[in-house]
């Protein structure tokens, strides 16, 4: 992304990161020495006290006051010299002692430059001096104890300068694995912040192609996940919420073309259904008969009888209840449930469900393994379908006896195709199959059972849902056909 929120963690963190190391060298390179000096002029002082109360007690000459003071000046890098009025050394850490007594007498004597002294007190005075000889600067505190013994103190800057630039080059070091090891940690956490959002990403992407099957499955607690739940009960809202348009929507197209329709199909119903009940009545009128009149008395001539005004019956009962679902879905009383669907799976359920069926007729059923393809639909309604188109190949396939069944996506629908084997439809056939009791092959139908229906019931449902539908021919059979709204899977 252009603008990643990885990125900006990434340049936000590291620039903070790298501005303190600067800053903190920053002040190192000024700051440091002074607190430093600072720190070495306390020492001095409490030095100083140290020694003046074991003077003042008597002590600054015992064994153990030299151990003290050996450990006092050892942890402070402090050089001491303690002499008595006339001069003669009582106490010295000094390798140069002689010189340095003349170097006190002079200060005490002469005095000092007032602007070199950064800190005095009645009995001392504290100063930074260059040795002319060594070329090396000291912080030196000389005066007098209050016994009136005469002292130096002095401690070398050279060690101070020489701590300040080890801290800052090792300050550099840690600051440059800081960096480092930083920009990984920042990239690495960046990411476990960034992963959910981009995953919410993800998921609004699919519902916006109205695909409500992603559910965010993040396990923390922090907000992002109060988003991703609440973005869960969005999408199955939505989702609810779709289906109860489109089946509204379904009703409101239905509505407007219902009332010019109704008339003309009433008319046509009952022409229709009077011609067709015509020939069975007529049968089981015949063979009732001819039973009442005893035209054969043998039990085998009767129960041939019989047997025909029940298979008359069965037909007229099946024609009555298939028209009574056409009359339904024409005149618009049944409720379209549009909702979303595997398509799939509803076939390959039918498929198993006709198994016998498959057996008996002796045919080869044929379709690929495809994966799950979501639709909208009326479940029901559609399966109804395919069994009209799946139920007319079975009894139509001839030859090889083979039915393919395609389903194929194509951008915003789906295509489901049904092919058998077996002589085409006559061409002046084709604009009248969709037709209540149109019969290609009337022998045929009527072999099997057909009442000539099934396609009209096809042809209701598909327009209840406001799809298309058809039949092809070719050379070796023919393909039966429609189509369904896809529900538009993105991968993640």
């Amino acid at each position: 992304m252009k603008y990643s929120l990885r990125r900006h963690f990434g340049i936000i963190f590291i620039s903070l990161i790298t501005g303190t190391i600067l800053m903190c060298l920053l002040l190192n390179t000024t700051l440091l020495e002074k607190y430093y000096i600072n720190n070495k002029i306390n020492a001095l002082i409490g030095a100083y006290n140290s020694i003046n109360g074991a003077s003042n007690a008597g002590d600054i000459t015992t064994e153990d006051y030299d151990i003290e003071l050996q450990k006092i000046c050892g942890k402070y890098n402090i050089n001491v010299l303690v002499a008595d009025s006339d001069s003669e050394m009582i106490k010295t850490s000094m390798p140069d002692s002689d010189f340095v007594i003349k170097r006190l007498l002079h200060n005490i004597i002469i005095g000092v430059d007032p602007e070199a002294v950064l800190r005095e007190d009645d009995n001392y005075k504290m100063q930074i001096v260059t040795d002319g000889r060594t070329q090396t600067e000291y912080i030196e505190m000389w005066g007098m104890l209050d016994n009136g013994s005469l002292f130096m103190l002095r401690s070398a800057l050279e060690g101070i300068r020489e701590s300040v630039s080890i801290s800052n080059h090792f300050l550099t070091y840690v600051g440059v694995l800081a960096i480092g090891v930083s920009a990984l940690l920042v990239l690495w956490f960046s990411n476990r912040i960034t992963k959910p959002i981009l995953e919410l990403a993800k998921i609004s992407e699919r519902m916006k192609h109205l695909d409500f099957n992603a559910k965010y499955t993040g396990r923390d607690r922090t907000e992002i996940a109060v988003l991703g739940h609440n973005i869960n009960e969005l999408s199955e809202t939505l989702e609810t919420t779709i289906s109860e348009l489109k089946t509204a929507n379904n009703e409101m197209l239905k509505d407007i073309e219902r009332k010019e329709q109704i008339d003309e199909m009433r008319k046509d119903f009952l022409a229709n259904v009077t011609h067709e009940l015509k020939t069975p009545i007529a049968l089981i009128q015949g063979y009732a008969e001819g039973l009442q009149e005893g035209v054969n008395e043998d039990a085998e001539s009767r129960e041939f009888y019989c047997s025909v005004i029940i298979d008359e019956a069965a037909k007229m009962n099946t024609m009555v209840k298939r028209l009574l679902t056409l009359n339904q879905l024409e005149f618009g009383n049944e409720i379209v449930n549009m909702e979303r669907f595997d398509v799939t799976a509803l076939i390959r359920n039918y498929i198993a469900s006709a198994e016998i069926l498959i057996r008996q007729k002796g045919v080869s059923v044929r379709m690929e393994d495809y994966d799950t393809i979501h639709v909208w639909g009326d479940e029901f309604r559609v399966e109804e379908v395919f069994m009209n188109y799946f139920t007319n190949a079975i009894n139509y396939a001839r030859g090889d006896k083979i039915i393919d069944i395609r389903i194929r996506e194509e951008d915003k629908r789906v295509r489901v195709s049904v092919f058998n084997t077996g002589s085409p439809i006559p061409e002046e056939s084709l604009d009248h199959i969709w037709e209540k009791f149109y019969k290609v092959d009337k022998a045929r139908t009527r072999e099997y059972g057909g009442n000539g229906i099934g396609l009209s019931i096809v042809k209701a449902i598909m327009e209840s849902m406001n799809q298309e539908y058809g039949v092809i021919n070719y050379d070796n059979g023919v393909e039966f056909w429609f189509t369904l709204d896809n529900c538009v899977d993105i991968t993640v």
